[in-house]
């Protein structure tokens, strides 16, 4: 009995292990993707928008190739004993150009359109900073999202200039209310004068003066937790977040 039953058991583990395998296989969620596969949706992705990156790529590890091989001929040594390091730096130099110009292609894909913040605020150092998307908006789809972390709370406001700047300043007095002196600043995401370009929102706050240590990040995100109950809305959700492995190649792991 028992030898049959650990049998019967096995079979069902077995079941089970196919079943998953054959679920992350067909899954569209980056979360179950193998490493290859997010490279390679990363690649396809890219492409759509930037034709151009294949022949970047290549070129890329040829011309590393080549320089590493001409390095082991100038040192009169074998040049086969330098044609692992030659494959190896040659696709190294192909994921970081992929690496760059997914970042571009992703701006360029999402500018403009409502939460778009969310590609450039997802890169940030999650260690460092939390952000809350669309923490106000309007019918119009004028969007106002919130950072917080060394710089204090930053509000980033999308959509019409006009309108968004007016609800803008209704969130800074709101949240002047409870923030106790903490600094908050805003801005405008967009490409016109006085506004921040998305592909330069992340750098934007991460050069931005530090106005606050750890540990009253950490007090300040709790005196906003009433805040985010009041402010919460039903709001549309903006473009979808990139593949995992990728943002982690993104910001350099």
């Amino acid at each position: 009995m028992a030898s049959e039953a650990a049998k019967d058991l096995a079979r069902k583990q077995k079941a089970q292990r196919r079943a998953e395998k054959e679920r992350k296989r067909t899954s569209t969620d980056p979360n179950d993707w193998g490493r290859w596969r997010q490279f390679t949706e990363a690649y396809k992705r890219t492409d759509e928008v930037d034709p151009t990156t294949k022949w970047w790529m290549l070129g890329a590890a040829l011309g590393v190739a080549a320089i590493i091989l001409v390095i082991g001929f100038l040192l009169n040594m074998a040049w086969w004993a330098f044609v692992p390091l030659a494959i190896m730096s040659a696709l190294l130099a192909s994921l970081m150009v992929l690496t760059r110009k997914a970042r571009t292609a992703m701006y360029t894909r999402y500018n403009g359109q409502p939460g778009s913040a969310e590609v450039a605020l997802s890169m940030l150092n999650k260690r460092k900073y939390t952000y809350d998307l669309g923490i106000a908006a309007t019918r119009e789809l004028d969007i106002v999202h919130r950072v917080l972390g060394p710089c204090g709370i930053l509000l980033i406001g999308e959509g019409a200039p006009g309108r968004t700047r007016k609800l803008l300043a209704e969130q800074a007095r709101r949240h002047n209310q409870v923030s106790y002196g903490t600094t908050v600043n805003s801005i405008v995401l967009g490409d016109a004068a006085n506004q921040v370009k998305l592909a330069d929102l992340q750098k934007y706050i991460q050069k931005m003066p530090k106005v606050m240590e750890p540990y009253q990040v950490t007090e300040v995100q709790q005196r906003l937790k009433a805040l985010n109950a009041r402010n919460q809305l039903p709001l549309p959700k903006g473009p979808l977040p990139t593949p995992k492995g990728i943002n982690r190649a993104l910001r350099g792991r």
